[in-house]
């Protein structure tokens, strides 16, 4: 933790300095609360901010491969972790900026009553994101194997390459229901939904690391310090996150 301790006595110096551009892979799922959150950013200390959305096990390939990102903000921990170790990611910068939750969701706003919508719902295919790749996903796999009705739906699953894809298999009605991330169906409440409990699957806690094409970065040292602080928190609970820590 001596990186951020560092970060929070040299920011408020630096903040704003001359300003900079920070370039950031983000987790498809954070899409939204990233935007916001890179505005409040740069209405709070004059830095860009420039993000790349897509699957954290893309991400990480681009990254691997020499995209020239600054950061990383992950889907999940373990490949912002190998970032770290790979001499990817800066020794000590890793740490929790949300932990996200999973819904059933469908747009018609009669089908899911609750779990028992998996056993009797009246469906023809279920969405969830690629479980080997997507975290999400994973999730939405253990809820299933959980609720013991993997067997039952096993042949009505659809995958998306990542949450994004599977939100618009199920919002555009190409699948009936899905596992979606709550941030993308928090902010409105059409549709039917169950929460899913946190109890059913391993907690989606993702990690953010600074990557060593960024370590002289003013602007990418600058937006980790700031996704740390109260007003990116206030973002992160909006879109039904929880806390960093």
């Amino acid at each position: 933790m001596a990186f951020f301790a560092v970060l929070a006595v040299v920011l408020p110096a630096a903040y704003p300095v001359v300003a900079s551009t920070a370039r950031i892979a983000v987790a498809s799922n954070f899409r939204e609360a990233a935007a916001e959150i890179g505005a409040a950013f740069k209405a709070a200390t004059g830095h860009n901010v420039i993000f790349s959305f897509g699957s954290t096990a893309q991400l990480f390939v681009q990254i691997a491969q020499g995209a020239p990102f600054d950061a990383f903000l992950a889907a999940d921990q373990d490949r912002a972790e190998r970032a770290v170790e790979a001499g990817l990611g800066v020794e000590g910068s890793r740490f929790t900026y949300a932990t996200g939750r999973i819904v059933l969701f469908s747009i018609d706003d009669k089908l899911v009553v609750g779990p028992e919508t998996l056993h009797r719902g009246p469906f023809a295919k279920l969405a969830i994101a690629e479980p080997a790749s997507a975290p999400y996903g994973a999730a939405a796999m253990e809820t299933l194997r959980a609720l013991n009705s993997l067997e039952g739906v096993k042949s009505r699953i659809v995958k998306g390459l990542n949450i994004a894809q599977t939100y618009q298999f199920v919002h555009s009605g190409n699948a009936e229901l899905g596992f979606v991330a709550l941030s993308q169906i928090v902010l409105h409440s059409d549709g039917s939904r169950w929460l899913v409990p946190q109890a059913l699957h391993s907690p989606v806690a993702q990690d953010a690391v600074l990557l060593e094409a960024g370590a002289n970065s003013c602007a990418a040292r600058a937006f980790l310090a700031f996704l740390r602080g109260p007003k990116a928190n206030a973002i992160r609970e909006k879109y039904g996150y929880e806390g960093e820590n």
